[in-house]
């Protein structure tokens, strides 16, 4: 009897981290769907999403989406065993924890991780014309998450002089240019830092 609820516990905890992790992933869709299409050169795939990254309060908006499928996945299991109520919270605390434990952890990990990795994947890399036209400059761009750091790139990389982009937490660019097919001036006058504001730091 012990033994066969231990199990019942046990496959019931790592339905909650399934649940947990699907609730974390889902609301970022958008952002990874933009992310592969960047990666993979996929056009559809950018332009359709773009206009969601454009949001600067997209970010807040996912994190939002994530809590509430956590919330009302919490009230549904409660209302289902009769026990929606703070007591009943109380009682399924284990429940409740590893439920929004496990989103919040999806979350940071796609922030912290695989963001930042994959805005790095399909980096520009070129000969310049002449090494001494070689610059770099650091950039700080006000973007609310790094899932927004492939659109900031991939606008960068629009110049023809820029030969290659690196991306670092939290909001900090490297960008690598010819400065003799672009310049400074209209790195910082694309249209993307319109809505993202760029400050240079070196």
């Amino acid at each position: 009897m012990t033994e066969t609820k231990s199990i019942d516990e046990s496959t019931g905890r790592n339905k909650n981290i399934l649940q947990g992790l699907v609730y974390g992933i889902i609301p970022h869709i958008g952002c990874i769907a933009f992310i592969v299409g960047s990666v993979l050169g996929v056009t559809l795939l950018t332009q359709l999403f773009r206009p969601l990254l454009m949001n600067p309060y997209f970010f807040y908006i996912l994190i939002f989406i994530s809590l509430a499928f956590a919330t009302l996945s919490s009230i549904l299991y409660l209302r289902r065993n009769g026990i929606l109520s703070t007591l009943g919270a109380k009682r399924k605390w284990k429940y409740l924890s590893t439920m929004y434990g496990s989103t919040i952890l999806v979350n940071l990990v796609l922030f912290a991780m695989i963001f930042p990795l994959l805005a790095n994947v399909s980096n520009v890399s070129a000969v310049t014309s002449s090494k001494s036209n070689f610059e770099t400059i650091r950039l700080q761009v006000d973007i609310p998450c790094s899932g927004h750091a492939p659109l900031i790139s991939g606008d960068l990389k629009t110049l023809s002089g820029v030969t290659n982009v690196q991306f670092s937490l939290p909001n900090i660019f490297d960008v690598s240019y010819d400065s003799a097919k672009t310049t400074k001036q209209q790195i910082l006058s694309l249209e993307i830092f319109k809505t993202y504001k760029a400050s240079l730091l070196s």
